[in-house]
């Protein structure tokens, strides 16, 4: 199932904003070079390129230890007057829980829980009247890969690749399947801000988050970083591929092609393990550059 829909919008690329103070120096964390392993033997989405298990070779870089902040999404927007991919079209994503009453929401096929909501974006979260007031220390969310490599580039940085990412959430660990280790989460066990209850309908917010939680929230790995499963999505510079010679696979690589598919790690709030079992480190999936909606942020890496 899809973790949300596509766009399908096509507006023109924009230019990054030029080189600015835009980053938290003491919230940047070095992470070491050498073998880092990617991906599983031990699939669970095989479909979407969680395998094989294989070694590369990085460079030491360094990367956010948690996803940009509504706050210093806000100051980016302030420094260079950036319009995000749902502000130039109109409309974003929002869950069916967060559409305010009376609010027309029409549902792409196969995603019923997912509402186009006319002004919804980064800073208006479920549309007209809502706002981030109360919500500056958490992800920017309803942020677009185009609105992401802009932030990236006007803080000195860059989106980190699919490699990095996965090594910087494995946190030293390379076996981890989360970032915190092997342990399951479940509603008596909240290890990271994902869906417990019964999705789509029921979300007992045991952990006390109903949508996205304060960056900072919950325990930091081995290395430091904080939320790099749950709470949001986070765009990777890499462009979607399976790596697979499977007609299945030819033909999704076809699809994420011609939608120019970037890729998308961490699963959100809106994962639940009987529906988008997708907030173990190596699970991946990909959405067109445009593709904005409610649970979709991002974090920056830099160069060593």
């Amino acid at each position: 199932m899809s973790c949300c829909p596509s766009s399908g919008f096509r507006p023109p690329a924009a230019a990054a904003p030029a080189l600015a103070p835009g980053r938290d120096v003491a919230l940047i964390l070095p992470i070491p070079g050498g073998p880092a392993m990617l991906g599983t033997d031990a699939p669970f989405f095989p479909q979407d390129g969680e395998g094989p298990a294989r070694t590369v070779t990085l460079k030491p870089f360094r990367i956010d230890a948690h996803a940009v902040t509504n706050r210093r999404f806000a100051a980016f927007v302030a420094a260079t007057g950036y319009v995000t991919e749902a502000e130039r079209f109109g409309w974003s994503y929002v869950f069916w829980m967060f559409v305010p009453d009376g609010v027309a929401a029409p549902s792409p096929e196969g995603t019923p829980w997912w509402g186009q909501v006319q002004g919804a974006s980064w800073r208006a979260p479920e549309g007209p009247g809502s706002t981030i007031a109360d919500r500056q220390d958490h992800p920017a969310v309803h942020i677009a890969w185009n609105d992401a490599a802009a932030f990236a580039a006007w803080a000195g940085g860059r989106l980190p690749t699919e490699a990095e990412w996965e090594h910087a959430a494995r946190g030293g660990d390379a076996r981890a399947r989360f970032p915190w280790g092997q342990a399951e989460p479940d509603e008596s066990n909240a290890l990271c801000n994902i869906w417990q209850g019964e999705f789509p309908r029921r979300n007992s917010a045991a952990d006390g988050f109903v949508g996205t939680a304060p960056v900072d929230a919950y325990a930091p790995n081995g290395y430091g970083l904080f939320n790099a499963c749950g709470n949001s999505w986070e765009w990777c510079a890499d462009a979607f591929r399976v790596r697979s010679l499977a007609a299945a696979a030819r033909k999704r690589n076809a699809a994420a092609a011609a939608e120019r598919e970037r890729v998308m790690k961490g699963g959100s709030y809106l994962c639940h393990r009987s529906y988008c079992y997708r907030y173990r480190i190596a699970a991946r999936s990909g959405r067109s550059p445009d593709t904005s909606a409610g649970h979709l942020g991002f974090r920056v890496a830099y160069d060593g």
